[in-house]
């Protein structure tokens, strides 16, 4: 039967023939046997995995799929009967050594089942086996129990293909499923569920790629345009379209895993979504959508699936005369054993069981608006930083008769399950659908550069073109920057490629190029720093098994396959920086209003030289979410240093305000000081001041004589020259004040503290004021 069946049982059962002389005794026991397992039938349980691959049953036994052994020796007594019969033997006439050696017969035959040493592998002398037939060995949709092992391994020798489904996972590129052609112009049973890796690990050249065909799985169905997200352990297939020709049913949809260390495929049947923050009410069935967006955050625990459509080759039961419908939701899946705080059953650090949790997000911010149109054939690319969890940026995509805009992003808070829009500035790629995007960080993460590569204009319908150009995504400028490649040996236009980053190179695998080209070679590599097409793949050495930036390795959210990339030039010529990073424009170009883009910032990093020294200064954000756990928040060290750096010249510019108002005081006392005494000392020592008190000592000193001599020239104006002798007949241009004479600096002044004068003689500077603010001080304060 079919993998969709209702019953998922299988009724064609190959029996060997015990010998050529009992042939219809045998059939007697096969019908026997096939009326008691359809009487026994029970429905299908609702347990949730089938290992269909495996060597062990993921699921309890069924009892009720158990017949008693006794009915196989039933069986075989009928047939020894009905031979024995046919001889004309009375049964009471024979010889007792017959009886014993039908009873060694009985004893020693049902131990030659799985005959292997007979090289019957899987085989039984006795025909069907009776007991519990175990559903791991049962490959679903297959008509027979023999399928206990691995089938035939994936022939990578093709013609051409595209639109698979493909995730990267330490170095290696999963590809299950899509088109293959094995000629030129092959239209009809291009669908298959060929699986095969790509080997990152280890240099190679693009005509004889690294690649190692998989045992093709029996259980998950052959579809295209859906999406394969990727744990650490896991993959996950989701979605995809059946073919179309010949035209195939889709069954009811499951989840299928893939289990890399062990090589086996899980099935989770039945998959409803859970409710939580901008989602549906919860409890719905998961249905396949088809050429949707998909991208996977095994940092987060997580994959999405953006937007897509439903129609008759996604969904059992859509009747072809019905539309097919596209969509604008996006569907979370978060893996076994991660949490979620926007999943309310896993809010608190909840984990998820080995089903998985879903979650279908349909009006997060302007999600259900008329602005956020419905759309497929898009890319979903991941960004961190910005907000708590990071950002999803939708490129591309459109439905039969319109494109999604390309110089508007639309953005996904993730922590927030709320989707923004963000303008871009910069010449903007022609619309399209179907491009692949990777993205990249330059090594102090103060830029993410996101590759858009290839796709096709679908309009007019039945006149696609492809594209071959590359354009390059810088945020947070959200700037576009078209790439040259002008003089390259540039592929053949193409959409529906698979692209991965690792080592900081693109890796292009397949691709739809059009009906001129017979076959292509389906691998091509892109230099992510040097903006060129090589005709290799250069593994690195070095690097943690994520490949990430080295100033990295400690974020648990910093982006994988950036190891050895660095910031292009043509990209630095548009956000500042160099070749590690340090851009100058660090905000949207077009000034996001709201969201994260507009209260967030990227996660930067501190960069060394290979001499130890430090290039840049940087920090890192929060990082909640992975795993139930939650990363380490980080000083921002360049924002410590500005803060201190900026605090020091405040301190300063105070200080020196502070010392500019003490010394035009203090030197405005002094020249009050200065005129006074020149007042006094021109009255005499007999005449009163109503300044200065009377004093009975001269100037110079107790035995001292002073006088004054006034010099004047013209009218209305002169000079005069003021003079005083000293005790040794010496004259000074400003004579000293009488013994225990205060200069008029204040009414608290007493005419004891003449010994403690600091103007006496000299006039106050600035430079003394910053090195001796306190003396002058003192001096004001009498004031």
């Amino acid at each position: 039967m079919a993998i969709g069946d209702s019953d998922g049982y299988f009724d064609d059962v190959p029996v060997d023939l015990l010998t050529a002389h009992s042939q219809h005794a045998h059939q007697n026991r096969l019908n026997t046997f096939s009326t008691v397992t359809r009487l026994q039938r029970p429905r299908r349980s609702k347990f949730t995995e089938i290992d269909v691959d495996g060597d062990h049953a993921s699921a309890p036994p069924d009892p009720a799929f158990s017949v008693p052994l006794s009915r196989s020796s039933s069986c075989d007594s009928d047939l020894d009967r009905e031979s024995l019969t046919s001889s004309a033997i009375p049964i009471f006439s024979l010889h007792p050594r017959l009886y014993i050696l039908t009873l060694l017969i009985f004893l020693v035959l049902p131990l030659l089942y799985d005959t292997r040493w007979l090289n019957v592998p899987n085989a039984s002398v006795l025909g069907v086996r009776a007991g519990v037939i175990s559903r791991a060995g049962i490959a679903r949709g297959d008509s027979s129990l023999h399928q206990w092992g691995k089938r035939a391994d994936t022939n990578t020798d093709v013609c051409s293909r595209f639109s698979g489904q493909s995730a990267l996972v330490n170095g290696t590129i999963y590809v299950y499923g899509g088109h293959s052609t094995q000629e030129p112009g092959q239209k009809e049973d291009t669908w298959s569920n060929d699986f095969f890796t790509v080997d990152l690990t280890r240099s190679w050249d693009i005509s004889n790629p690294s690649i190692s065909g998989l045992p093709q799985p029996s259980g998950p169905p052959a579809v295209a345009n859906g999406y394969l997200w990727s744990s650490y352990d896991s993959l996950f297939l989701y979605g995809g379209i059946v073919s179309d020709s010949p035209p195939a049913v889709p069954d009811q949809y499951s989840l299928w895993e893939y289990r890399i260390k062990g090589g086996n495929w899980v099935e989770h049947r039945n998959p409803k979504t859970s409710e939580g923050n901008n989602s549906d009410s919860g409890n719905q069935a998961v249905l396949r959508s088809g050429e949707g967006a998909g991208i996977s955050v095994p940092e987060l625990g997580r994959g999405y699936y953006f937007a897509g459509h439903y129609d008759h080759y996604t969904t059992p039961g859509w009747s072809i005369q019905t539309e097919r419908l596209y969509l604008k939701s996006l569907l979370e899946f978060t893996f076994p054993g991660y949490s979620n705080d926007g999943v309310q059953n896993l809010v608190g650090g909840e984990t998820a069981g080995n089903d998985g949790v879903w979650r279908n997000i349909t009006q997060g911010g302007i999600q259900d608006t008329a602005r956020f149109p419905n759309r497929a054939d898009g890319s979903l690319v991941y960004v961190p930083g910005f907000g708590d969890q990071g950002i999803l940026l939708s490129i591309g995509g459109g439905t039969a008769d319109s494109f999604s805009q390309m110089n508007v992003i639309d953005v996904y808070d993730i922590a927030n399950s709320t989707w923004y829009k963000q303008a871009t500035s910069g010449e903007y790629p022609k619309p399209r659908v179907n491009p692949c995007a990777v993205a990249a960080s330059a090594p102090d993460g103060s830029s993410t550069n996101i590759y858009v590569y290839g796709g096709q204009n679908l309009i007019p319908y039945g006149s696609q073109t492809q594209y071959d150009d590359m354009w390059i995504l810088t945020v947070p400028s959200f700037t576009w920057v078209e790439v040259d490649t002008s003089g390259q040996s540039v592929p053949p236009a193409r959409v529906g490629a698979s692209c991965s980053i690792w080592d900081g190179q693109i890796v292009v695998v397949g691709g739809y190029t059009g009906p001129d080209l017979s076959c292509d070679s389906g691998f091509y590599v892109f230099s992510a720093t040097e903006l060129k097409w090589q005709n290799n793949f250069n593994a690195l050495s070095g690097g943690n098994t994520q490949n990430q930036q080295t100033s990295q390795e400690e974020d648990l959210m910093a982006l994988s396959g950036s190891y050895g990339y660095e910031v292009p030039g043509a990209v630095q010529s548009i956000i500042g920086g160099n070749s590690r990073g340090g851009a100058t424009i660090t905000a949207p170009a077009q000034a996001a209003t709201q969201g994260p883009l507009a209260t967030g910032k990227p996660i930067t990093y501190t960069v060394t030289d290979s001499n130890g020294a430090v290039a840049t200064q940087t920090g890192t954000t929060s990082v909640t979410g992975s795993g139930g756990s939650n990363g380490d928040s980080g000083p921002n060290i360049g924002a410590i240093v500005a803060g201190v750096v900026a605090g020091c010249f405040a301190v300063l510019a105070a200080y020196l305000g502070f010392c500019a108002w003490v010394y035009r005081r203090q030197l405005k006392l002094y020249k009050n000081h200065v005129a006074m005494t020149q007042r006094a000392a021109a009255r005499g020592p007999n005449e009163k001041s109503s300044f200065l008190p009377s004093s009975t000592e001269g100037s110079s000193g107790r035995n001292g004589k002073g006088s004054i001599t006034d010099q004047s020239s013209g009218v209305g104006g002169g000079s005069s020259k003021l003079t005083g002798s000293s005790s040794n007949g010496q004259d000074s241009s400003v004579p000293p004040l009488p013994t225990g004479v205060w200069p008029p600096v204040g009414g608290n002044s007493t005419a004891n503290s003449s010994n403690e004068d600091l103007m006496v003689g000299q006039e106050p500077s600035f430079v003394g004021v910053l090195l001796n603010p306190r003396r002058s001080l003192r001096v004001i304060n009498r004031d």
